[in-house]
């Protein structure tokens, strides 16, 4: 794939400039607290958007894979192996289905801290999220499948899941401690001790 992309961007270049550029300078990865475009603010709602954007990737696994083996099988890298390429998005699943739980317990952990019912509101960023995967009938197979193969879980989701969790369960013992506190029984007299009858 880095080959193709390399000669199509020499290609688009300007003749003259092509012959002085030996490579394209490397992409810097986004930062950690790049927000993705479209995904709610709020902590608990945007961690339910990158579990549904997640659940979304994972679930097209089995319907993405013969495409993915076509592309990485006509674009052949010097020096590796396809099942070396191929086992990379095997290890992604793994490591996706880890993350889900992550995002479940984070989620489950605010839901139960909350003071008001939120679960509706997650479902309806859980949707949000996986409705980046929704590619009309004029899309074809194999752009779904570029996008799918260079898609990468935004990694403010893992460090905005894990302080959301944090919050949620200082604030559940929190909540736990002032309603023993409410309910506790004020403290009730010494039983008088019995009279001994006099001889």
């Amino acid at each position: 794939m880095t080959a193709l992309a390399l000669a199509l961007a020499l290609m688009a270049q300007d003749p003259a400039a092509a012959t002085v550029t030996t490579a394209p300078a490397p992409a810097a990865e986004a930062p950690a607290d790049t927000h993705p475009t479209g995904a709610p603010k709020e902590d608990y709602p945007f961690v339910a958007w990158c579990y549904g954007a997640l659940r979304g990737y994972l679930d097209l696994h089995d319907q993405m894979l013969p495409e993915v083996r076509r592309i990485e099988s006509a674009y052949r890298p010097p020096n590796r192996t396809l099942a070396e390429d191929m086992k990379v998005y095997a290890d992604q699943q793994k490591y996706g289905q880890g993350k889900l739980k992550d995002f479940q317990a984070a989620l489950t952990a605010a839901e139960k801290a909350s003071l008001r019912p939120i679960n509706q509101q997650g479902a309806a960023a859980v949707r949000q999220g996986r409705s980046i995967w929704n590619a009309g009938p004029e899309v074809k197979k194999s752009t779904v499948a570029q996008m799918w193969m260079s898609w990468a879980l935004p990694a403010k989701c893992e460090t905005v899941a894990a302080s959301l969790e944090n919050r949620a369960k200082l604030m559940g013992t929190a909540f736990k401690v002032n309603a023993l506190e409410e309910e506790a029984p004020a403290e009730a007299p010494a039983p008088a001790a019995a009279e001994t009858p006099a001889n």
